[in-house]
């Protein structure tokens, strides 16, 4: 890709971005989210059309006009929000818009021995071709995924942050799956805010900032974190996390404001006791499937225990019930902010006010001004970017989007927050701006539940740690007496201590 520009109403995407990728290497593409990486992998894969700029495949120019001509030439792209049918099966999903047919009659068993051979090439035969999507874990569903751009003549595959949703063994299996393809001459383009990853899995790095490249192929394995976090920022990050208060701080033998007793739920997790106190920051450490989001959607009422209560200053939620946990002063950040949260195609002003417009309606009639001066009171707070209520929320960087969705709990002033990946697809930059905003949370005395597929948030955020395993609390200690190398030995062993 030569000196590619693309152009969006009152933005410049891209300007001049030069990218070139080899036969069997893994070229890293990093920068923070709005520096034009997910519109330059658009404009590789047919998506986007480049206002200027030339794009040579295998040593000729293309136009790759729709992703379909990208396709065709063996370019296939894994978006961080899979674009699965989560009602169709793994087969039909593999080869949906390229089915398996002769004579216009489709032949599912060839389609099906096609897709077994193509999960166990990716070292999951276990997939059952015939069950449905949606009935997959995060990591089925990237091996899916993985398997429909392998079932064509693939030369080069875009993965836009693909570890994003799985566990540190899932990682290892998709490290392996990307070196076997690499072995086998097939390029790939990884995205990834993880810089940990880079240097695992990378042979060169490109960092994009502003639209416009910072940097061309460093190499991955030796080019120092700090530099590359200064290209991607503009500015030297610290890695810290903001100061914990001294014990005896906020909230310090203050009752809990939130308790769980014997709350459990069959067959996602065993009955366990919680207490979360004014200005505390809880975490959940586990792998994937351990019950970590369960036990937050069980204590926001969006699942119904099977077992035990969930109390706020004393008082017992109604089981099952959104409304009265909100009503209680419990929020929740879910996993999937897109999907679960937000209102994509609706203004930052709305996404914040949705949970509180009661407030702000007079006779059945709702005062936009009102609404819109609280929701920038709170959105301004948070320096959320750009500084625009009437913007729709979806044009807004992974960051900015979980602003908006905790600036949405606290114009509801909420006393509990329930932070599940927090910083999911969220940039190193944006990530110290979010780890300061939940502390200073805390320190305010809102209490905070955070989930976090990465050790070193979980320990780094979390005042008081719980470890999970197959549903079950094994461990429960002041996060500043654990480590990553001793909640890993809890987690695998799941040995109560």
């Amino acid at each position: 890709m030569s000196g590619i520009t693309k152009s969006f109403p009152g933005v410049r995407a891209l300007d001049g971005v030069s990218l070139d990728v080899e036969a069997g290497e893994v070229h890293c593409l990093l920068g923070q989210n709005g520096a034009g990486k997910s519109t330059l992998i658009k404009v590789l894969s047919g998506a986007h059309q480049p206002d200027e700029g030339e794009i040579t495949w295998q040593g000729r120019p293309v136009k790759l006009s729709t992703p379909v001509s990208a396709m065709r030439l063996g370019i296939a792209t894994i978006y961080q929000e899979l674009d699965l049918v989560e009602h169709l099966s793994v087969t039909e999903n593999i080869f949906l818009g390229h089915e398996i047919a002769s004579r216009g009659v489709i032949r599912p068993r060839e389609a099906r021995a096609k897709a077994v051979a193509l999960l166990t090439r990716l070292g999951h035969p276990e997939i059952d071709p015939g069950t449905l999507v949606g009935r997959l874990s995060a990591a089925g569903a990237q091996i899916v995924s993985m398997a429909r751009a392998l079932s064509h003549d693939v030369r080069l595959i875009i993965m836009d942050e693909p570890s994003a949703a799985l566990d540190p063994d899932e990682v290892d299996n998709l490290f392996r799956i990307v070196k076997g393809l690499t072995d086998e001459g097939v390029a790939v383009v990884y995205i990834s805010h993880r810089l940990e990853e880079i240097r695992r899995i990378g042979d060169r790095v490109s960092v994009l900032k502003d639209g416009r490249v910072a940097a061309r192929n460093l190499p991955a394995r030796t080019t120092p974190t700090d530099e590359v976090v200064a290209l991607m920022t503009g500015r030297d990050v610290e890695h810290a996390f903001p100061a914990k208060p001294e014990p005896g701080g906020v909230g310090a033998g203050a009752e809990p404001v939130l308790r769980a007793e014997g709350l459990a739920r069959e067959g996602e997790f065993e009955p366990l006791d919680l207490e979360l106190r004014p200005g505390e920051i809880v975490g959940l450490a586990g792998l994937v499937g351990s019950g970590r989001s369960e036990i937050l959607e069980t204590l926001y009422g969006a699942r119904r225990a099977t077992a035990g209560r969930v109390l706020v200053d004393g008082s017992p939620l109604r089981p099952g019930s959104i409304v009265a946990a909100v009503r209680a002063g419990i929020g929740l950040a879910p996993e999937e902010r897109k999907s679960q949260a937000l209102l994509m195609l609706e203004s930052v002003t709305r996404n914040v006010s949705v949970s509180s417009l009661p407030r702000f309606s007079r006779g059945g009639w709702l005062d936009r001004t009102r609404e819109r001066a609280a929701a920038v009171a709170h959105t301004r707070d948070l320096a959320l970017s750009p500084d625009d209520p009437e913007r729709p929320v979806r044009t807004l960087s992974g960051g900015n989007q979980q602003k908006a969705v905790l600036a949405r709990w606290l114009l509801r002033e909420c006393r509990v927050l329930l932070l599940d990946e927090p910083t999911r697809g969220v940039d190193v930059g944006a990530r110290a701006e979010l780890y300061a905003v939940i502390r200073r949370l805390a320190d305010s005395g809102v209490c905070v539940l955070l989930v976090s597929s990465e050790l070193p948030e979980v320990l780094g955020l979390a005042d008081r740690v719980l470890v999970l395993r197959e549903g079950r609390v094994v461990h429960t200690a002041p996060a500043a007496e654990l480590d990553e190398h001793r909640v890993l030995d809890l987690v695998m062993e799941g040995s109560p201590a």
